[in-house]
């Protein structure tokens, strides 16, 4: 009989349902999908969920429930799973996507997409997945929220701008357009209120945002947008892994000799930690020494402003990870410093060696 190496629950999350395939790895390396079952996306179908994979599972071996991050459709079920003491991995839904296309599947249903995640999670070695803090989900929540009203915003003005412009604008329409970027504008700055509150709320938080402020260009709002869409920085493990979560990483196309595509930052990431970095970057490349000279540098490299900016994001956020890394603020003539302090150290070592007799030298 063969033993059974790892066990996974693949979940098709929809608004209403989740269909569910049980599946495993035996120790031959062979995929076996041995069960299905349909269950509504509420309390009760969670709890009955649970009690049927490890009914028809091997008990001496944990279950890992994978799924795909659908909207918010899945967040019930992992915080859930996670509070039940369950192994939950969530998976980003283009990874599932490109792995279908390789199962050549004729036919897309429920079922056999429940399948493909399944065999997903037994093939792959996938991170388990942890909740976020609540005040970090809160921030995350809150900086997006505000980022939809600006664009909610921008486009009333525009509107408004459109009317005003017209031969024949229309007097109620631009007293209402008024109104509604007032009532934006209020609730704009009621939500920053709130992000300035919820960051001193706790004492760990209110030190890590106070830490990040002193980059220049990070403000209370960045601050809380990368502490939001990082939890903190809770898994993030590296600098890199944090660039690539950002769609900072750069993706470049070689074959032979004749396909040789323009290397270019990859987008497949968290577009709202992104966004965050654009003014900061341009802001620290317009004050500090250090990124104005880092900026004119590649600038001057390959002649490509926006390529150059994109490149001091990446450096920002790096600088950020760091900074949380270490506990040590920003100083603005770090490398200044540092690079003065290594030639006085040469020069230092240089006069030692002049002063020192020769041992080729005649008694």
């Amino acid at each position: 009989m063969q033993k059974i190496f790892k066990q996974v629950a693949g979940i098709d999350v929809a608004q209403k349902e989740l269909v569910v395939c049980l599946g495993r790895l035996t120790t031959e390396l062979q995929v076996e999908l041995y069960a299905h079952k349909s269950f509504p996306n509420s309390e009760k179908g969670f709890t009955a969920l649970v009690a049927w994979a490890q009914r028809c599972s091997q008990a001496s071996l944990p279950v890992r429930y994978v799924m795909e991050a659908t909207g918010v459709y899945h967040e019930a079920l992992a915080y859930h799973l996670a509070q039940s003491g369950e192994v939950v991995s969530i998976v980003l839904p283009s990874k599932i996507a490109h792995y279908v296309k390789t199962l050549e599947l004729k036919t897309i249903t429920d079922k056999t997409a429940s399948e493909a995640i399944c065999r997903f999670g037994v093939e792959r070695t996938l991170e388990g997945w942890q909740p976020p803090s609540p005040v970090y989900r809160k921030l995350r929540a809150l900086t997006r929220e505000r980022e939809q009203l600006v664009a909610e915003r921008t486009a009333v003005k525009n509107q408004l701008h459109a009317e005003e412009a017209e031969a024949h604008g229309g007097a109620s329409t631009i007293k209402r357009l008024k109104k509604r970027i007032a009532l934006l504008d209020q609730q704009e700055r009621e939500i920053s209120a709130d992000i300035e509150k919820l960051l001193k709320s706790e004492e760990k938080t209110s030190a890590l945002s106070t830490l990040l402020k002193t980059i220049p260009g990070v403000g209370t709002l960045t601050a809380a947008t990368v502490l939001g869409e990082t939890d903190g920085f809770a898994l993030i493990r590296n600098s890199r892994q944090l660039v690539s979560y950002a769609g900072l990483d750069v993706k470049e196309k070689e074959s032979g000799t004749s396909v040789r595509m323009r290397p270019r930052i990859s987008k497949k990431g968290n577009r709202y930690l992104r966004k965050s970095l654009h003014f900061p970057a341009l802001t620290a490349v317009r004050t500090d020494p250090h990124f104005k000279g880092f900026f004119a540098r590649l600038v001057s490299r390959h002649g490509i402003k926006m390529k150059a900016a994109v490149a001091v994001q990446r450096k920002l956020l790096q600088l950020m990870f760091t900074l949380y890394k270490t506990g040590v603020p920003y100083e603005e003539h770090y490398w200044a410093n540092r690079q003065t302090g290594a030639a006085e150290k040469t020069k230092e070592k240089a006069a030692e060696i002049i002063k020192e007799p020769s041992s080729l030298s005649a008694p």
